[in-house]
């Protein structure tokens, strides 16, 4: 080897090694396969007919929540009427509805008495998000550590809960169980709301739950809304089958959904079950609805709206804002500079109104349509 070759070859193998002893960038990893970091905690979630071998998901000690599917739009009907047909529907419907209720709290159950954190997702449909919010939140009847997500599959109101009923169903929630819930979407969903955070003041700083089954979602994350996810739903059906899977949980199969966590298992217990805004205090939400005229309400023509979420204000607005009044309020005490000097009161309230009135004269002056010409003097006449 000569003398050259042996420069190249040092040159390579102090690359690597600065490479190797270089810390890791703690941030992009977080948005680049983070579950193959063991240190990362896993959350299960799935729907009624995912089968669960308790036992063996518990024996993998990386899994440290399980979100369970809770009640679906609207609660169906406790009447049945209309035909044969219609009542035989209504009653499937009712029996479906009561079975995935008692599934999801024998689940609860079972998942808390093996140590997991617990938690349920609606699934959000067109409809009233009143409705919604209060059926959701009697089916999932939650204890104060169950963690609430609602699930908005995608930004399509004839198929799913459109945005704007999302918000109000967010502050149902929020009425009826003290906290809010995690927002699960997709990338598309996401960062719409991003985009228009000042229209979803709500739903752009709900912790968010990201749906995405790609190894890296650095260039697709909305980063200038949410600096980070909560969860990132990195593996289900899409993308895992029978060779090839992002992960695999003991006891749940193929078509089950993984989710990864930017924390360690110690720390996501302390963060769960979330159920606050990001960047903004629990008191200082604002739910409170907008006054309505009498007519409106006598007719009953009106819809019930409430106040703006907004965040509070910065250091910095509030020094400006400051200021602003400050020079306002200063400037009300300052006498005008031709008249400040050697007069008492009456002369210059005489000044005042002398300066007045030349402002006036000189102001219709530059606009009077007879003194430019517009108008001829005799052209008209007031009555």
């Amino acid at each position: 080897m000569n003398l050259k070759a042996r420069y190249r070859l040092r040159a390579v193998l102090a690359a690597f090694a600065l490479l190797a002893a270089a810390p890791a960038d703690a941030t992009a990893s977080e948005f680049s396969e983070p579950w193959k970091n063991p240190d990362r905690a896993l959350v299960i979630d799935a729907y009624e007919y995912n089968s669960i071998d308790w036992p063996a998901l518990v024996s993998d000690k990386r899994v440290v929540g399980f979100i369970n599917k809770a009640s679906d739009g609207l609660a169906p009907p406790y009447s049945c009427t209309g035909g044969e047909t219609e009542i035989r529907l209504c009653k499937a419907l009712w029996k479906r509805h009561a079975v995935a209720r008692e599934l999801f709290q024998t689940r609860r159950t079972l998942a808390k008495t093996l140590g997991l954190k617990w938690g349920a997702y609606h699934l959000a449909r067109p409809g009233n998000p009143v409705a919604q919010a209060d059926n959701f939140i009697d089916f999932a009847d939650p204890a104060p550590d169950d963690l609430l997500a609602l699930d908005i599959e995608d930004n399509d109101p004839s198929k799913w809960m459109s945005l704007e009923d999302a918000e109000e169903f967010v502050r149902q929630v929020h009425r009826r169980a003290g906290r809010f819930p995690l927002l699960y979407t997709n990338e598309t969903t996401a960062r719409h709301i991003a985009e228009n955070r000042d229209r979803y003041r709500l739903l752009s700083r709900l912790p968010l739950w990201y749906a995405r089954y790609k190894p890296e979602i650095g260039l697709h994350f909305p980063k200038g809304n949410w600096h980070g996810y909560a969860l990132w739903q990195f593996s289900a059906q899409a993308n895992c089958g029978s060779v090839h899977c992002p992960y695999r949980a003991p006891g749940t199969p193929g078509d089950i959904d993984v989710n990864v966590a930017p924390m360690a298992a110690d720390d996501l217990r302390g963060a769960w079950p979330f159920g606050g805004l990001i960047d903004v205090p629990p008191d200082y939400l604002a739910s409170v609805p907008v006054p309505v005229s009498r007519e409106a309400a006598l007719k009953g023509d009106f819809a019930v709206t409430y106040a703006a979420v907004a965040a509070p204000p910065t250091l910095e607005e509030l020094v400006a804002a400051v200021g602003t009044h400050w020079r306002r309020f200063a400037e009300g005490f300052r006498l005008p500079p031709p008249v400040a000097r050697g007069l008492g009161i009456a002369d210059y309230v005489a000044a005042l109104r002398t300066r007045s009135g030349e402002a006036l004269v000189s102001e219709a002056a530059a606009v009077d349509p007879v003194v430019t010409g517009s108008i001829s003097a005799g052209a008209h006449r007031p009555r």
